[in-house]
């Protein structure tokens, strides 16, 4: 059974840093597309970063120099590191996997998801 778990979240103010985990579970490592999404209150959920099973990332153009998405495969974790963290960051952040895909993971059909965790900036 695949599960994503999703970890790390909280509050910190501006320019803080918070980094978040997604444990992977029922599919190997490092095989498929691995995201991050974000959902801020009342707006739709948008893609955040991206890997592909060569380990080569995406950013979305808000957090590109800021966050750096990272894979460890030994644990099937993913984690993002946000730097610099904005009051727009705000929002539900939530890893997902496509499992069909393992290249150009950014159009990735994303079909699986973990449960999310709440991340807060505050100015």
């Amino acid at each position: 059974q695949v599960q994503l778990v999703d970890s790390g979240g909280g509050s910190a103010q501006a320019g803080g840093s918070l980094r978040l985990s997604c444990a992977g579970h029922g599919f190997p490592a490092s095989c498929c597309c691995m995201a991050w999404f974000r959902q801020a209150p009342e707006k739709e959920r948008v893609r955040v970063a991206t890997i592909d099973t060569y380990g080569m990332t995406m950013y979305e153009d808000s957090v590109k120099g800021r966050f750096i998405l990272s894979q460890d495969n030994g644990k099937n974790t993913l984690h993002l590191q946000m730097n610099s963290l904005k009051p727009e960051d705000t929002a539900m952040y939530y890893c997902a996997t496509d499992l069909h895909r393992g290249r150009d993971c950014w159009y990735g059909e994303y079909n699986y998801w973990g449960q999310g965790t709440q991340v807060t900036v505050s100015s």
